[in-house]
């Protein structure tokens, strides 16, 4: 096997230097733009869901990633009214979304690639009918009570915005590497799914018609809430869940420890991976890639509070922790990316 500080990690400083760049006050600010009330909760197939993919396409564009079919970073799809699944959710229409993908080619190994992908999509907004009272014009001292209607937005600051721009900052990292001379020897494939929370639609869709075969995709590393922290770590804040990273190959697992353990120092919690009674394992993007046998980590906080209410908010967000996680996602991808052999799959799962 090869060295972990041979081949894969050129020279400290120079990682070190796309490590860093990756900084909490441009996730802050990407993510006060995602997780505003203009975005209307980002529900799949709706308004704020089309701003969203539009905002990340152009940042995508910004910082000259490559479209992940040569003419676009949108990867739409269509899902057809009188399906099962939209007719279990009231939707008496055609649904049209889109994944936003940026591809990063790889310099040595460009027809193997490292997945890293996030949910963008979250629940909306709900509108409900409120009272209010005013005051007659032509007669001061009268009130009456006239309906108005109140939305509530779903912002999702935490779900899962926090994974979104973590995403945007590390397709930027590796995009200035790749700039400066340094690019991933296999390609990274940056994606931001749709559709999560309807129930995987976007990353279903994406292994029946992904960038690179199925075969040839390394692992997917899957962000999904890494904004805040569970009741369980209130006295022991610098952690986060690890999940499913030794399933498929041991060698995921050890890999992220040691990168994790160099850069990072964060404590990797795998209660997830001894007992899952709430099934975390089989609810995120990340699975669609493990039930073809590609292997994954689900980088997780766990939930809190305001999971799926009107209260995930950014001003909720610990984006220093943010920041400290994104980059320990950032620099085992990039081990990834740039060891020369790739990791082994030893404990295929039954189909």
């Amino acid at each position: 096997m090869c060295s972990l500080a041979g081949f894969s990690q050129m020279a400290d400083t120079t990682f070190l230097r796309y490590f860093n760049s990756i900084r909490s006050a441009e996730l802050k600010k990407h993510l006060e733009v995602l997780a505003s009330d203009e975005y209307e909760g980002r529900m799949t197939g709706e308004k704020g869901q089309v701003m969203a993919a539009q905002y990340i396409s152009s940042y995508f564009e910004k910082i000259n990633a490559g479209k992940y079919n040569g003419k676009s970073y949108l990867q739409e799809f269509v899902l057809l009214k009188d399906s099962l699944i939209l007719k279990k959710a009231r939707i008496p229409r055609d649904l049209t979304a889109s994944n936003v993908i940026a591809v990063i080619e790889g310099d040595k190994f460009k027809d193997e690639c490292i997945v890293i992908s996030a949910h963008y999509d979250h629940l909306g907004k709900t509108s409900a009918v409120d009272w209010k009272q005013t005051t007659l014009s032509d007669d001061p001292e009268k009130t009456i009570a006239i309906q108005v209607e109140k939305d509530s937005v779903f912002n999702g600051a935490d779900d899962d915005g926090s994974g979104t721009v973590s995403l945007l900052e590390m397709a930027e990292a590796f995009m200035q590497a790749k700039k400066e001379g340094h690019g991933p020897q296999r390609t990274i494939v940056i994606v931001a799914f749709a559709g999560e929370e309807m129930g995987l639609w976007g990353s279903k869709y994406y292994v029946q018609h992904p960038v690179l075969p199925l075969e040839q995709t390394v692992a997917d590393l899957n962000i999904d809430m890494i904004g805040r922290i569970d009741a369980k770590h209130k006295d022991t804040t610098d952690y986060i869940y690890s999940i499913g990273a030794n399933r498929i190959s041991t060698e995921l697992q050890l890999i992220n420890e040691q990168q994790n353990k160099k850069y990072t120092n964060l404590y990797l919690d795998y209660t997830f991976d001894i007992t899952d009674e709430k099934r975390y394992y089989y609810r995120s993007d990340h699975y669609n890639f493990a039930k073809n046998n590609v292997p994954v980590i689900f980088y997780f906080n766990g939930t809190h509070e305001d999971y799926h209410k009107e209260s995930d908010e950014v001003e909720k967000i610990n984006f220093d922790l943010l920041e400290k996680r994104a980059r320990l996602v950032f620099c085992t991808a990039w081990e990834l990316a740039n060891r020369e052999k790739r990791i082994v799959k030893d404990k295929l799962q039954k189909k």
